[in-house]
């Protein structure tokens, strides 16, 4: 009897949980509808390409050449047009300065829709971070990149290049093509690590190498989920082959970030390290995080030392990775140019084998080459915001609050009402003259207003220390039977990897 009544009540238990799931589902739906409702009307006045009945534009953005395929729409739709991921996520889609600006010079929210993805993995640091906490965290972290912090940088730069430069020696003497993206990307991590978060002289540890295969894993199923509808619940995401497989990198990336934190915990404890760090004028990044407290004395939490470390680490890397790789496939592709940036920087170098931080400032043609690569390929190629108060636009549309707004800077770089002959290789674009003439908001590489990019001058500097020394050592030029294939994974990459035919030059020692 007792077993009886047992197996009736877990069959109502069951029934009841079936229902409210169903009831749950039901209301989870009635929400997205009406979202849906009030995203469609807010673009009414924008019309766009057409959209599949379930996917939207989904399948054409996972295409390959998606890129040129959203300039495409730019050349038909004028300042911009609806973007629908599924049928319940639709971004106005942006490509024009005026329209850049009535957004960008504000500082609304990153759209949560998107940026919440991001969460698991780099938590609440400042990419994702708005409002009153945003704002704290950028007023503390700007001093971490005052010039006098950055000056050292260049020597470290220095020689994480020449480290990477030797290991294309060799792989040069085989003469055939290789891709170089792997590569920089391990000395601009190596780079990151010695500049900003106390790492020794050392090249990268096997850990290290594991966190970088990890933000590449990381990267590319961020840049599938946001492609993909299906993805965007949590809960069923979680339960996918992807989720689980964004939940591992993320633990790679989560242990690599708690080791780098409790050995510069480690090192504060020693009297000779505390000595050295007071007779700095300038903290570097993680030491300004260590140290820092909030206007009531209270240091930031572990939760939120990680998620800036973590942001951090991710952006300071990746983005230049992508930067230099492009800029030398630029430089492949166009040797004349090639050739007057290497006059450049011989006649700057002089008989020395490094750059010097006064010498950052004399690479005239190099700094503009470097720009024209980075309207052509920039790194970041897509971001989003989300209105929080109503947008009216130069042509008299508008949008309410609550919208979303993705800005695409590979379109907009290609706007043909901006840049004429947008598809040439024109270092000229960037001449004092021409920048003075040109809309603020018409080149955006690291986004602008005030959430704009708070490393870029490092990112800069960087690039081109780098890419000096590697026009130094080395003539590039193209493998035509493996042409790049220009993909979307956050940053812009290449689907094939950038393959390069390198030819020792031996101008100097380089050594």
């Amino acid at each position: 009897m007792l077993s009886i009544l047992l197996s009736l009540n877990l069959s109502h238990l069951g029934l009841w949980a079936s229902g409210l799931i169903l009831v749950l589902g039901f209301l989870k739906l009635i929400r997205l509808l009406l979202r849906r409702q009030m995203l469609a009307r807010a673009m009414d006045s924008f019309p766009g390409p057409p959209t599949h009945w379930l996917f939207g534009h989904a399948l054409e953005i996972q295409k390959t050449g998606s890129l040129d395929k959203v300039v495409s729409w730019a050349h038909q739709f004028p300042y911009a047009h609806p973007l629908w991921l599924g049928q319940f996520l639709g971004f106005l889609n942006i490509y024009e300065p005026d329209y850049a600006k009535a957004v960008y010079s504000r500082g609304d929210p990153k759209a949560a829709d998107v940026y919440d993805f991001f969460l698991q993995w780099i938590g609440k640091g400042l990419l994702v971070l708005h409002g009153p906490k945003w704002y704290e965290h950028r007023k503390l972290l700007t001093p971490g990149f005052h010039y006098d912090v950055l000056k050292p940088y260049v020597a470290v730069f220095n020689n994480s290049t020449h480290a990477m430069l030797d290991k294309w020696e060799e792989k040069a003497r085989e003469d055939k093509s290789f891709d170089i993206f792997c590569d920089v990307g391990h000395m601009a991590l190596d780079s990151l690590m010695k500049c900003t978060f106390g790492k020794g002289n050392s090249g990268l540890s096997h850990r290290d190498n594991s966190y970088y295969l990890a933000v590449s894993d990381l990267t590319l199923l961020m840049q599938q989920r946001i492609e993909s509808f299906q993805y965007h619940n949590d809960f069923i995401y979680w339960l996918t082959p992807h989720g689980r497989r964004f939940l591992r990198a993320c633990q790679a990336a989560h242990d690599h970030t708690d080791q780098v934190i409790r050995e510069r915990k480690a090192a504060l404890q020693d009297e000779k390290e505390q000595e050295k760090i007071q007779n700095r004028r300038h903290l570097d990044f993680l030491d300004i995080l260590l140290g820092a407290r909030d206007e009531s004395g209270i240091k930031l939490s572990d939760a939120e030392l990680r998620a800036e470390v973590d942001t951090f680490m991710f952006e300071g890397h990746d983005t230049t990775t992508s930067g230099i790789s492009w800029f030398l496939y630029c430089m492949a592709l166009y040797p004349e140019h090639q050739s007057c940036c290497r006059e450049e920087v011989c006649e700057i170098l002089g008989d020395r084998d490094s750059f010097q931080w006064d010498d950052l400032g004399k690479m005239t043609y190099l700094t503009m080459c470097i720009k024209e690569s980075l309207r052509l390929y920039p790194p970041v190629p897509q971001v989003y915001r989300q209105l929080s108060k109503p947008v009216n636009f130069v042509d008299g549309r508008s949008l309410p609050a609550g919208s979303l707004i993705s800005l695409h800077i590979y379109a907009l770089h290609r706007n043909s009402s901006v840049w004429p002959d947008s598809e040439v290789f024109d270092p000229l674009r960037f001449t004092p003259e021409n920048v003075a003439t040109r809309h603020p908001f018409a080149f955006m590489p690291f986004s602008a207003g005030p959430r704009n990019c708070i490393g870029q001058q490092f990112a800069m500097n960087e690039m081109k220390v780098v890419t000096a020394l590697c026009l130094l050592r080395f003539e590039f030029a193209l493998d035509p039977l493996q042409p790049p294939i220009k993909m979307p994974q956050l940053i812009l990459r290449s689907k094939n990897g950038i393959h390069l035919r390198l030819k020792p030059l031996h101008l100097g020692s380089g050594k």
